[in-house]
């Protein structure tokens, strides 16, 4: 699915930005320019979930922005109500959808779109690997005022281990290591600590062995009298065969840290308490991975391929739907229609309403 791209005639996007508390709802009497493909309308069911996406989004970019108030993050808030605006408008065209994305990591419609990008991408690509793992590399969790330093420490020592190795294979000492990585968060609500950790997807065991090797060997404390394992511990990192590539490329571009947290920590099946949205601890984690490449490849390149044609033209005969604020669903302000007929579910809205918790950090 590509990002398309709402423009007016005197070039301003369809909705803009706020810059206080008074929005722009985004409603232009211009005809408006799209780019790209859009979304077919017709028969498909990814728009009902594009719709649950973005109720989730706004009610938690609500209390994100809170937060950011209180610190007095001018740079975050600018972000979260461009994602709080994403797709609030959206123009329908010859049965197609077009709209102005926000691509930020935090917007779960975005997010899902830049999943499906990823794995198009990639997949034919490491499909041809023989024998593929799955690896994660952690470290030992910390408090919200050293994640920013664990985070920078985890890209560092992977970027040694990364140059460490293909040294010792260009001078012919070692295998050629290559793959797919990502970084995510976990929140712990009980203990209060985040654990940062990479998911990786390598060719083989053998490279999946060295490089959790070479991670325990790389947080080891200098000062010999130190315990050796202070940083990481070697039965906290993973290894295991991918039997579902898709699935473990889904689980790999998670993109930074789920929404929902069981409060009491237990695994699926032994959940006995509804799952939370702990927003400042989501915030402390969005903060610390500010500026940070999350996904990336190492050790190979992808086929080159055709360069996109934008495709930008006007529209002359078009709807224009809106997301309202209170609404749960795209509205046609002339008819009042809804685009997708969603309705959010009593266990979600509950979720919404009574399981966001604002303080534990």
């Amino acid at each position: 699915m590509l990002a398309t791209a709402i423009i007016t005639s005197s070039g301003e996007p369809i909705y803009t930005l706020a810059q206080s508390e008074t929005h722009n709802s985004g409603y232009s009497s211009s005809n408006p320019y799209i780019s790209g493909i859009g979304t077919d309308i017709i028969n498909n069911p990814s728009l009902i979930n594009r719709a649950k996406k973005k109720v989730i989004t706004r009610k938690l970019i609500r209390e994100l922005i809170d937060v950011a108030k209180e610190k007095g993050d001018a740079e975050m808030i600018n972000s979260l109500w461009n994602t709080y605006y994403c797709q609030s408008s959206v123009i329908i065209t010859d049965n197609r959808l077009f709209s102005r994305y926000c691509k930020n990591r935090f917007c779960s419609v975005c997010t899902s779109i830049r999943k499906a990008e990823i794995i198009n991408k990639y997949y034919p690509e490491i499909s041809t690997w023989e024998d593929p793992h799955f690896v994660t590399l952690t470290v030992k969790s910390c408090k919200a005022d050293k994640l920013d330093r664990w985070v920078w420490g985890m890209k560092r020592a992977f970027e040694l281990i990364h140059n460490r190795c293909k040294s010792r294979y260009r001078r012919g000492k070692g295998i050629k290591i290559m793959g797919i990585k990502s970084l995510e968060c976990n929140f712990n609500p009980k203990a209060k600590t985040y654990n940062p950790h990479f998911h990786i997807i390598v060719p083989n065991k053998a490279t999946a062995q060295l490089l959790k090797k070479e991670w325990v060997k790389q947080w080891r404390p200098k000062n010999k009298h130190e315990y050796r394992y202070k940083y990481t511990n070697p039965g906290a990192q993973d290894i295991r065969p991918v039997k579902d590539l898709e699935r473990d490329l889904v689980e790999t571009i998670k993109y930074g840290s789920k929404i929902f947290t069981d409060p009491d920590m237990k695994k699926r099946g032994n959940r006995k308490k509804p799952p939370m949205i702990y927003a400042r601890a989501f915030y402390n984690i969005l903060s610390a991975f500010r500026h940070e490449r999350l996904f990336d490849r190492f050790g190979f390149n992808l086929p080159t391929n055709m360069p996109y044609e934008c495709n930008v033209r006007m529209v002359e005969e078009y709807e224009e739907w809106i997301f309202p604020h209170s609404a749960t669903d795209w509205v046609n302000p002339n008819t009042g229609e809804t685009l997708t007929g969603y309705i959010t579910p009593h266990e979600l809205s509950y979720l919404l309403n009574e399981r966001i918790d604002t303080q534990i950090k």
